[in-house]
């Protein structure tokens, strides 16, 4: 297994107010003290895409999350995009999310034809250019973004071409069991995050009793191996389909305060890359 981190793990988030956010040097440090090799940029600005702090740490990029907004007919999302992916790495996936336009993940609005049709044609115009210029492009289902359900899911891999990227988290958060995706569309798969959930608080984000944020906080993702993800079948059932990306395992997380070094973030990733590397 390729066997990556992201800065999510530790606390570190877009969303603006989402707690306390640890220096680069820091979780770079962590990363390199358990023996990664690779990670994801995190939050526009977080990490120079010019890879030299990375490289200092003896680690490569290998994604970048970038929302942008797919389904308003009257804003184009290429030009912008092309500039974005310009300054990766030519192995840097970008994963892409179907932004609302909103911050945070704890609304967002519903999405009628005229929006679908904007969504997917971007969709396609998009994967179309990345391939022209030697880019991987991968959509990310997500909590809080226009494709985060069961149906929206099947609607991308159904009305267009993209590339996915399988957060398994957000995926079973949504309402889409990942290892089916992985059964069904292996060869969609570009990407892949893993987490791990607590299943009965997925369910209160679905019926809307928990804000995901608050249910971040509650602690929906567990530790690799202690949730209700069947990562090991996801794996094998990847490794059957001959995928051959990055694993980037995650553990979203909001900090109150600065832990104390090589301590609470570093622990949970710790144990995850572990229980990784025992299935393989």
């Amino acid at each position: 297994m390729r066997i990556a981190a992201a800065p999510i793990s530790w606390g570190v988030c877009e969303v603006p107010g989402w707690g306390h956010q640890l220096s680069a040097e820091r979780v770079l440090a962590e990363m390199a003290e358990l023996g990664l090799t690779a990670t994801e940029l995190g939050p526009e600005g977080f990490l120079p895409a010019d890879q030299n702090l990375i490289g200092r740490y003896g680690l490569q990029a290998v994604g970048a999350f970038v929302p942008v907004v797919l389904h308003d007919p009257t804003h184009d999302p290429l030009p912008g995009l092309r500039d974005t992916w310009s300054s990766f790495n030519e192995g840097t996936v970008v994963v892409l999310a179907a932004a609302t336009g909103q911050d945070g993940y704890d609304t967002r609005p519903e999405l009628d034809e005229a929006g679908w049709r904007t969504l997917l044609g971007n969709l396609d115009t998009i994967t179309g250019e990345a391939a022209r210029e030697g880019r991987v492009v991968a959509l990310h289902p997500h909590v809080g973004t226009m494709v985060e359900t069961r149906q929206e899911v099947d609607r991308v891999l159904e009305g267009c071409t993209v590339a996915l990227c399988l957060d398994t988290g957000h995926l079973l958060i949504g309402g889409t069991d990942p290892l089916e995706v992985v059964d069904r569309a292996a060869g969609r798969i570009a990407h892949v995050h893993l987490k791990d959930v607590d299943s009965a608080l997925a369910a209160r984000v679905r019926s809307g009793e928990l804000s995901y944020t608050q249910a971040v906080r509650a602690g929906i993702y567990s530790r690799l191996g202690l949730g209700d993800v069947d990562v090991k079948g996801i794996v094998d059932g990847l490794t059957a389909a001959g995928y051959t990306g990055w694993y980037v395992m995650e553990q979203d997380v909001i900090l109150d305060a600065e832990p104390p070094t090589g301590a609470g973030p570093a622990d949970d990733v710790r144990a995850g890359v572990a229980f990784l590397r025992g299935l393989t």
